[in-house]
């Protein structure tokens, strides 16, 4: 098997900011119900876990780490880029994923809003 967990990676995902956009505005529902449509099939949770237990992946690897066709395999990979959780560049032939850490620090804080109030 071809393990690419030590190539650099080619596809870097961008800089972790701080998020100040509003919690708790309609958009920010809108926001959080897109991000959970993203990741309500298993296997677009388990291609974020691939991602993010690697520097990059190209599409053909995640197809062999799945048993599924490269082409469900790149529509998973559409719908989570649709939705901003990860990002792809083209590299040749190939397109190279990462997770986007600012798309995933928003989704926690979007989910934790949806807990009871912290006491302070």
């Amino acid at each position: 098997m071809n393990d690419n967990k030590d190539k650099t990676c080619c596809c870097r995902p961008p800089e972790l900011l701080e998020d100040e956009r509003p919690l708790s505005e309609k958009e920010a529902d809108e926001e959080l119900a897109a991000f959970a449509k993203a990741i309500g099939h298993p296997v677009r949770l388990e291609i974020l876990r691939i991602l993010s237990a690697r520097a990059t992946c190209a599409c053909g690897e995640i197809v062999r780490d799945l048993p599924l066709a490269q082409s469900t395999v790149s529509e998973h990979l559409r719908i989570l880029k649709e939705a901003g959780l990860i990002v792809g560049e083209v590299d040749g032939p190939r397109v190279s994923y990462c997770v986007d850490p600012n798309a995933l620090n928003r989704f926690k804080k979007l989910v934790a809003r949806l807990g009871p109030a912290a006491k302070e």
